[in-house]
């Protein structure tokens, strides 16, 4: 069911959630649209039956195809993810309706502030490593691939792109070739943990929203979160010590450049959503911040040396 999130009115989405039959209820249902989601429409439904059951309900928008968004491996991780107790359990999926049904987590929604927090530093690298044994992930993610992909899509398709973005192309490429250098294990990864996908309960850390989970090395995961959030880079080293346990230069300097190569990749998302979205956004802002602080990385002088540390030998 092709849509966009902003032109559904309450009636499309009642009509939605009668269309699955877990989200049918004899005694009635209070349905609340809930903010956030660029690429979905969240929905908070809470059953009338006692127990008093609430759930959140998630309706993909037709633009996830575009984005590399694979609806049918989203479910299978989400129920992977949820082996490990850090995501929610997966009620029921109907691709038909485009709908992922989750349990409802009570909680508060992070904001960066809350992940550059130093006190929240152990908690979020207790919950990576916690998804990160668990289950393997369908699929792989690899941002270089990711960001090959959006760019034929920006260029065939006339999208708008940032100036000097081609130019930098080269320093990309450098920055996969030193990381293949000495290649890790790779790790059910959630790959998208912007601050507003990790929930506090009061008691632990859950994380939402695993559309673009596969399976990764492990850095990636700290560097982009650093990145989404803003860490200092001493904070993303203490990132990675709680994380691995140990303090260990390279593996800072692994996730300090996949932190640069996401910036870099996600720019061309912003470009995409900016050329085809119909939500009320400014995706050209959203890209063009990240890519400001990816050209800045660019041309700093730890560049050099942190493709020299993470390529080095032992």
């Amino acid at each position: 069911m092709a849509r966009t999130a902003n032109a559904l009115l309450d009636a499309d989405v009642v009509a939605i959630l009668d269309a699955v039959p877990c989200l049918r209820s004899e005694r009635g249902r209070t349905v609340e649209r809930i903010a956030g989601g660029l690429t979905n429409l969240n929905v908070k439904v809470t059953f009338g039956e006692e127990p008093q059951r609430t759930v959140m309900v998630r309706i993909s928008t037709e633009d996830s195809a575009l984005l590399a968004i694979d609806r049918a491996a989203e479910h299978a991780n989400s129920l992977a993810a949820a082996e490990t107790g850090v995501a929610p359990a997966v009620v029921c999926r109907s691709a038909a309706a485009g709908v992922l049904v989750v349990d409802w987590v009570e909680g508060r929604t992070f904001s960066p502030v809350d992940v550059r927090d130093d006190a929240n530093l152990p908690r979020i690298a207790a919950a990576c490593r916690r998804l990160h044994a668990g289950p393997r992930f369908v699929g792989d993610f690899d941002m270089f691939q990711l960001q090959r992909r959006y760019l034929r899509i920006v260029t065939e398709r006339g999208f708008r792109l940032p100036v000097g973005y081609l130019d930098l192309l080269p320093a990309f490429g450098s920055i996969g070739r030193a990381l293949a250098v000495h290649a890790t294990p790779t790790v059910p990864c959630h790959n998208d943990l912007l601050a507003e996908n990790l929930i506090d309960d009061g008691s632990r850390l859950w994380q939402i929203d695993f559309e673009y989970a596969g399976n990764n090395d492990p850095c990636f995961e700290l560097g982009n979160l650093a990145s989404e959030s803003g860490l200092s880079p001493s904070q993303l080293a203490e990132l990675v010590r709680l994380y691995h346990g140990r303090s260990d230069r390279r593996l800072v300097a692994r996730a300090r450049l996949f932190g640069l190569a996401s910036k870099y990749g996600w720019t061309l998302w912003g470009s995409i959503q900016d050329g085809v979205s119909t939500v009320d956004f400014d995706f050209w802002t959203w890209g063009m911040e990240k890519y400001e602080r990816a050209v800045a990385e660019f041309a700093s002088p730890d560049f050099d040396r942190l493709l020299e540390e993470v390529s080095a030998g032992t």
